[in-house]
């Protein structure tokens, strides 16, 4: 009995608590009218106890939603026990018309082996009640009797279509909430794409002005700086520039502008040599194709970032730029010929800090791969990104 006990109750259709009241109404007015009637002596007193019955049992079924199954078993019971001792007792009384709400309430409340051992039950009564009473064609028997089982499986078809109702209900609830879930996902994702893009624009731009105006202070300071001091402003005065355009050029990504891409490594190349006065060599290997805009952009934004990590940590001597279209992939290699002993600088000095990880989110986006570390004679960085 324990499923049965935990059964989670179901509420009603509207139309079973007024049915309930009507026939509880309807059965008790008749049976005045019908002999024997309620009394308090011998059948009289029998027939005010089954119409109290009926009436507890049918109006506790109705009216207590949240009840037990076991309660709600045993006022079910009590109703149909009530409604076969009425047309025991009134043969010719409507007492039979209680089995409709109980066998109802009994489908709509009950786990279906209840219900359907409660409606069988209630058959059964009513067949003997009948027969006890002797005054009812067979086939009378077998039309009232088919009429209850008739309105038990009406009320099973309304359970179902409740059932289905609620599960619809739920799902659409779990839908919305799946939706809420994803779109703070996408939420978070466009932060951390900001916050990459932001990161990207702001240090290729601003390390390079704060090298440039350290250098252009440590001219000042000398007597004659031979116009370097002049040289210096005007590479800090460049690189401002170029970090207000790029800034620009992010907010431009968010409004659905064209992003920067493999075609801009060349200027990058070119930026870094003029800044810096080291050589920057860039090349492509493999026949040119075309790439989705986030693969653009993260070869874009990878080459940008290693060239700012050469340009804060390393005394580079020369910097090469490689690009390769693999059948497979694109591959971007950016390796540094650093001054001797330069070349085992850590690998947290070349950008192990958001610069790295940055790069590397990028990279995992694309299903790619991103390795960083020191050679021989410098530092490599090398993206591979999926075709």
């Amino acid at each position: 009995m324990s499923a049965p006990l935990a059964y989670e109750q179901h509420v009603a259709p509207r139309w079973v608590r007024p049915l309930a009241v009507f026939i509880v109404g309807f059965v008790s007015v008749a049976a005045f009218q019908t002999k024997p009637g309620p009394g308090v002596h011998g059948e009289h007193l029998a027939v005010t106890v089954a119409l109290i019955g009926l009436a507890v049992g049918t109006i506790s079924m109705v009216r207590l939603p949240g009840a037990s199954a076991r309660f709600v078993l045993l006022v079910v019971g009590v109703a149909v026990l009530s409604s076969a001792a009425l047309v025991g007792l009134q043969p010719n009384g409507p007492g039979f018309l209680g089995m409709f709400p109980a066998v109802s309430g009994a489908a709509l409340r009950l786990p279906d082996r209840l219900s359907g051992a409660v409606t069988l039950f209630a058959v059964a009564a009513l067949a003997v009640a009948w027969a006890l009473a002797g005054n009812r064609s067979v086939d009378g028997i077998v039309l009232n009797e088919i009429g209850v089982v008739a309105f038990y499986i009406l009320s099973m078809f309304a359970r179902r279509y409740r059932e289905s109702t609620e599960h619809a209900h739920q799902l659409l609830k779990e839908l919305e909430q799946s939706r809420a879930a994803q779109a703070e996902a996408a939420a978070l994702n466009e932060r951390q794409r900001l916050a990459r893009e932001m990161h990207d624009v702001l240090a290729h731009s601003l390390s390079g002005l704060v090298l440039n105006l350290e250098g252009a202070r440590l001219l000042s300071e000398r007597e004659a700086s031979d116009g370097e001091l002049t040289r210096s402003i005007e590479r800090a005065h460049r690189l401002a520039k170029t970090g207000l355009e790029e800034a620009r050029r992010a907010i431009g990504m968010l409004r659905g502008d064209d992003l920067p891409g493999p075609d801009g490594l060349v200027a990058l190349a070119a930026e870094f040599q003029d800044d810096t006065g080291v050589a920057c060599i860039f090349d492509v290997d493999g026949e040119e194709r075309e790439l989705g805009s986030d693969a653009r952009l993260t070869l874009y934004r990878v080459a940008q970032e290693a060239l700012t990590n050469i340009r804060k940590h390393a005394s580079a001597q020369r910097v090469a730029v490689h690009l390769v279209y693999e059948a497979s992939g694109t591959r971007l290699i950016v390796e540094d010929v650093s001054k001797v002993g330069d070349g085992e600088r850590p690998l947290s000095s070349a950008g192990a800090g958001y610069g790295l990880t940055g790069m590397r989110e990028r990279a995992a986006l694309l299903g790619g791969t991103l390795t960083a570390g020191p050679t021989e004679s410098g530092f490599r960085v090398e993206l591979w990104v999926p075709a």
